[in-house]
């Protein structure tokens, strides 16, 4: 640990607990895929994080929004598994193939009873339960609506030009229109300030019916040059609606990531804690 102790993250997972509470009908399942091998940062699921795997932040967050009825990490590897149930988690194991985290966890989604199943990555580590609630949000309140993502603007712009960071682009309804690693929409990077910029973030609600048909599609052009697993729903003529954030989050792709987001959390636990 750093700045703070053990005991300020159990206060601070603690005040998140009472977050996303809403009555509804729907079964809401939370599905957290991780695995192992990733090319920009082999093994980060495990990286150690204020005392904590990063996993085991994701999971906690997720497990705390009231409005999901479980949680789970949809993972191929043992070391996982064993991390995962190490700390009180549930893992449904899947296949090592999967090139898209969205093709794991749908399936993971085959063994589980559900209306909704929530994709939140595992190298979101800052992710709260506020966040999964506004993500679902539109899909309880409007039953067209099969398939939502979160995204958060973007003020700097180093992470503006970062191919790291999945940029998207909306039209009037708030659909996304595309995704990508390059800096969209086109503009000097002194403009973000008056130009609305979107970035990706990976918490990603399915309908049921919608996650089994999409991961049954036909994996497109577009998603494979870009990498990016929800060109694959646009691609097919299927609509993506954007959610909002304002909520500061960094997705960790590298050991940079990994350490600015260590400070971010802890400024985050020390102002909820104050």
């Amino acid at each position: 640990m750093t700045a703070f102790e053990t005991s300020d993250l159990s206060v601070f997972y603690a005040c998140l607990r009472t977050a996303g509470s809403k009555k509804m009908n729907e079964r809401i399942v939370t599905i957290i895929p991780a695995r192992m091998g990733s090319s920009r940062f082999p093994g980060k699921p495990l990286a150690p994080l204020q005392g904590r795997t990063m996993i085991e932040h994701v999971w906690r967050a997720a497990a705390m929004c009231a409005s999901a009825a479980e949680t789970y990490v949809a993972t191929c590897d043992q070391e996982i598994k064993q991390v995962v149930e190490s700390f009180g988690g549930q893992v449904i194991m899947t296949s090592p193939l999967h090139e898209r985290a969205s093709d794991r966890v749908a399936e993971a989604a085959e063994h589980i009873s559900a209306d909704i199943v929530i994709m939140v990555q595992g190298d979101e580590p800052l992710i709260t339960p506020e966040m999964i609630v506004t993500t679902v949000a539109p899909m309880l309140d409007d039953g067209s609506i099969d398939c939502t993502n979160l995204i958060r603007r973007i003020n700097d712009p180093a992470e503006y030009m970062d191919p790291n960071t999945v940029k998207v682009v909306m039209d009037s309804k708030n659909d996304a229109l595309y995704f990508s690693r390059a800096p969209i929409p086109a503009i000097d990077s002194s403009e973000l300030a008056s130009v609305p910029v979107y970035k990706q973030v990976c918490v990603i609600p399915f309908r049921r019916t919608f996650l089994s048909k999409f991961t049954r599609l036909k994996p497109t052009a577009l998603e494979g040059a870009e990498s990016i697993d929800m060109l694959r729903a646009l691609e097919h003529g299927h609509r993506v609606r954007l959610v909002e954030t304002q909520m500061e989050t960094h997705a960790v792709d590298t050991p940079e990531d990994l350490r600015l987001v260590e400070t971010l959390l802890e400024q985050r636990v020390q102002k909820s804690n104050s």
